[in-house]
């Protein structure tokens, strides 16, 4: 059978096996022994009779069979795919402990004053759990558990609300450690270090834009965002800029005199000696011993004399809630970029380390650990089947000549070097409406990232010029790009659904998808950025 025939086959049976409700990776599976029967061993299809006598029945374990075996165990025993299940389990410590709450507490401490600070903190808030694990669905519940009734008691406009919580929950996506772009990098073999690195100014730019956004709308309507009444006795205005200033003083004397004695250490043991060839220690050679030791002492400069012990201890009262945050996030991307471990180790260590502070809060328990457990054990279950599925189905459609077929389709239509990618963009946006990310990533990036790496160089984008060795990465980072529209999109939202099961009784779906319009078309202004200006992404690159 011709591949247009199996391709024309594949993409209705995907949309009328996941109509009628059948899990992805069920369906995927399904689709995928087809997929083989229909190139292979077409005529099983008329005379079932046949089994044992055509290539894949005839021969079992060997032939296109035994290559998809391969490309699923490949994919399955990874050792970056350790990650997710960790990440997930750092995220559900995260979720259930108090670090969380402290850290809502902190932020609002700092912004209540603002218009529309709630929201700011709330987006601030999803920032920092974006890069603390990964996680999306945990991001919107808690969110929503926090500061979704905080909003509204406060008479903040509801569809303000929602849209907040469920976009900046989203953020999880683009921000690393993003568990999606883990994903991708297994399954296109790209530097997961690299995708981290170039999705880290489109994710906060993608967070300025909901930041900026909840700023504008609250100034011209201020009923959207009503001011709490100021509790008495607290600081206001140039006070409460002293008792901040003297919280960050702190902060960054802490974090010096950690880099001071690492580089110290390094210098002393000679382990950061200059030999040629061999890449220096991040943030670790003996030039950074004088400098950090600077730092330090500038700031505990400001902390005793400009400041004041009396303001520096108010000041750390009112936002130690922030500093487990912090130290989370510096033990899983300092260990990263710092160079000290891979991916998949500090994602062990940032697990380790929330353990450590839920012990030192008095949180930890043995229910803790275990609802952690559960949570992870169904969240990596999920993916892993849907893995295995996709992975199937990609690996029997890529066997069966579909990547190849469909690069020709595309590259030889009519159709400009843009006006191909808007095409792939539209495909994405509208899978992405009723599809789960992970079989996107399987089943479609695998057609797609071959025909890109087709394309002119010089005509992807509008202005400047992607570097060749970045496309895989771009790609990547605009593949996520549409995927934080997709937790978005109805009819199958998924952040609509996280926030459903938590969001009081009155607030319909139909709300939760209303309150989303203004964020959806945010989040695709900042995909128009990435497509308009590629080298975006190479900026923090080497």
């Amino acid at each position: 059978m011709d591949i247009g025939t199996i391709s024309l086959v594949l993409m209705l049976g995907l949309l009328v096996l996941l109509a009628i409700g059948m899990p992805l990776g069920m369906a995927s599976a399904i689709l995928a022994v087809l997929v083989l029967v229909m190139k292979f061993e077409p005529n099983l299809l008329s005379n079932p009779m046949s089994f044992g006598e055509g290539t894949l029945t005839g021969r079992p374990g060997a032939g296109p069979l035994n290559i998809l075996a391969q490309k699923i165990y490949g994919l399955l025993t990874d050792y970056v795919l350790i990650s997710v299940p960790l990440f997930i389990f750092m995220a559900s410590l995260l979720e259930r402990s108090g670090i969380a709450k402290d850290m809502y507490s902190s932020l609002n401490v700092w912004l209540n004053r603002t218009r529309g600070g709630i929201a700011i903190v709330t987006s601030i808030m999803a920032v920092i759990m974006a890069a603390m694990s990964g996680i999306i669905g945990g991001e919107v519940v808690l969110l929503g558990l926090i500061a979704l009734p905080q909003m509204l008691r406060l008479g903040y406009n509801q569809n303000l609300a929602i849209g907040t919580i469920c976009a900046s929950g989203s953020l999880g996506t683009m921000i690393p450690p993003s568990i999606v772009l883990i994903i991708y990098g297994l399954i296109t073999e790209t530097s997961i270090k690299a995708l981290f690195t170039a999705s880290f100014l489109p994710g906060f730019m993608l967070a300025s834009f909901i930041i900026l956004y909840i700023i504008v709308r609250t100034q011209l309507h201020p009923e959207d965002a009503p001011l709490p009444e100021p509790e008495p006795g607290a600081p206001a205005g140039w006070d409460k800029a002293a008792l901040f200033g003297a919280f960050l003083s702190i902060l960054v004397a802490g974090f010096g005199s950690v880099l001071f004695l690492r580089a110290l250490f390094f210098t002393v043991t000679g382990q950061n000696a200059l030999i040629e060839g061999v890449e220096q220690i991040f943030w670790g050679t003996p030039g950074h011993v004088p400098w950090f030791a600077g730092l330090v002492a500038i700031s505990l400069g400001l902390i005793f004399f400009a400041f004041g012990r009396e303001r520096a201890k108010i000041g750390w009262d009112m936002g130690k809630g922030l500093v487990a945050p912090i130290v989370v996030i510096g033990v899983v991307l300092g260990s990263i970029y710092g160079g000290i471990t891979g991916i998949t180790e500090a994602a062990g260590m940032g697990a380790i380390s929330v353990l450590i502070i839920a012990a030192f809060r008095g949180e930890a328990s043995f229910d803790l650990v275990w609802e952690a457990l559960l949570r992870t054990l169904k969240s990596t279950g999920t993916i892993i089947w849907v893995t295995i599925g996709a992975a199937a189905l990609a690996g029997a459609y890529t066997i069966a000549g579909g990547p190849t077929y469909v690069a020709d389709f595309i590259v030889g239509s009519d159709l400009p070097t843009m006006g191909i990618i808007l095409t792939m963009m539209l495909i994405l946006l509208f899978m992405g409406a009723f599809m789960d990310w992970v079989g996107i990533v399987l089943l479609i990036i695998p057609v797609f990232l071959p025909i890109v790496q087709r394309l002119p160089i010089e005509e992807i984008g509008l202005l400047g010029e992607l570097n060749p060795r970045h496309v895989a990465i771009w790609f990547g980072v605009v593949f996520c790009m549409n995927m934080q529209v997709s937790f978005l999109s109805p009819p199958f939202g998924p952040a609509a659904f996280y926030l459903k099961s938590v969001a009081p009784a009155h607030i319909s779906l139909t709300d939760i998808f209303k309150g989303f319009l203004p964020f959806i078309c945010i989040q695709l202004a900042a995909l128009s950025v990435l497509l308009i200006y590629p080298p975006f992404v190479s900026i923090l690159l080497p």
